[in-house]
């Protein structure tokens, strides 16, 4: 059984709209590979507070290299892409996992990232970024200390600045999953993101999904804010936010923007509903394609049992979003031609050498 299906629909539009607007060889920045066998499900402790989301266990148990390979032979028919990989994990199932992405690095000849926990040393993850082989680190916001409440998580908490020193050390990438419930517009999010850059200027640093802005309202002034940190760069993996996007590229420019899938997230059909501020995910849109399962009807929300599934989250952990805020004049390809059209050349660039 296939792992999504490819309609009709998909491949005209592939044909008509992005087969000749793509380059022949293309890397996606964002992707998480993992196998069910090295995460198995684990229920909460009494007393445990989840600080991640459930809705993305909806669209793939797991992310296998060989289905990641599987995907973009289905998504992009003709084209070579090749991708950043790193996993998905709990502090459990870490040391397994990474082994895990560091054999696919291996196999494959895709660049990886650590997935690192904030109390490892930084010695420590020199050795082990030099062994390796990987480029950077990864880390997500769940795995800072239990104590800290999910809406007073800071970057620091799950970057320290011991790891942050030595990454500058090493001018490896950090990819970076901002917290908080502000996003990208979050104060205290900008105060440690030009923090970052400003002391620790040989960081590559990659604001995940920009920065979570999967609304309008998420973006608020961040890139007036960020205009000094000129290398800074964003992905735009799993995140539809038109308003976003374009706001990126205004600001930014396409050097800066790079592109990312969030894989297996993007297998789900991203069509999203902003409403308030926030936005739901169709759940049709989120059954596991391999898994056999009938679509479920309607919408459905997280937590409670409702019918929409509210993933605005807690603790931040979800990815996409939609907006139907300002859009570019004119139609949205002559746009990003402007802008410069998507060079293979422009994120190879990035996969830097260590130092």
């Amino acid at each position: 059984m296939p792992l999504f299906e490819v309609k009709d629909i998909d491949r005209k539009i592939y044909e008509e709209e992005l087969r000749d607007f793509l380059p022949e060889r293309m890397i996606d920045i964002h992707t998480h590979v993992w196998l069910k066998s090295l995460r198995p499900p684990k229920p909460l402790a009494p007393g445990e507070v989840k600080r991640t989301v459930t809705w993305p266990s909806l669209v793939a148990e797991d992310n296998g290299i060989e289905d990641l390979q599987e995907t973009y032979r289905l998504m992009f028919p003709g084209k070579e892409v090749s991708a950043l990989i790193f996993t998905s994990t709990r502090r459990d199932t870490a040391p397994k996992l990474n082994e895990y992405i560091r054999d696919c690095s291996k196999k494959t000849g895709f660049p990886a990232l650590y997935y690192s926990m904030p109390e490892q040393g930084a010695d420590e993850l020199e050795e082990i970024i030099r062994r390796d082989g990987f480029l950077g680190l990864k880390s997500y916001l769940a795995l800072s200390p239990d104590y800290i409440p999910e809406k007073e998580i800071r970057i620091f908490d799950f970057f320290p600045k011991h790891q942050l020193k030595k990454m500058d050390e090493m001018g490896a990438i950090v990819m970076l999953h901002i917290p908080r419930d502000g996003r990208l517009k979050d104060p205290v999010n900008l105060a440690q993101i030009l923090e970052i850059k400003q002391r620790y200027p040989n960081i590559r640093l990659i604001i995940a999904h920009i920065g979570r802005a999967y609304t309008h309202e998420d973006v608020g002034n961040a890139f007036e804010v960020l205009r000094p940190c000129e290398d800074l760069l964003f992905d735009f993996s799993a995140n539809c936010c038109e308003y976003a996007i374009y706001e990126l590229l205004r600001n930014a420019g396409p050097e800066r923007a790079l592109f990312g899938s969030d894989l297996p997230i993007l297998r789900m059909r991203t069509r999203r509903i902003e409403e308030n501020g926030t936005y739901i995910n169709p759940a049709g849109a989120l059954r596991r394609s391999a898994s056999g399962q009938a679509p479920a009807r309607g919408l459905c929300r997280g937590g409670g049992g409702n019918h929409l599934l509210h993933v605005r989250g807690a603790a931040g952990g979800e990815a996409g979003g939609c907006a139907p805020g300002p859009r570019p004049r004119g139609h949205r390809k002559d746009f990003l031609r402007k802008c410069g059209q998507a060079d293979s050349r422009r994120a190879r660039k990035h996969f830097w050498r260590l130092r």
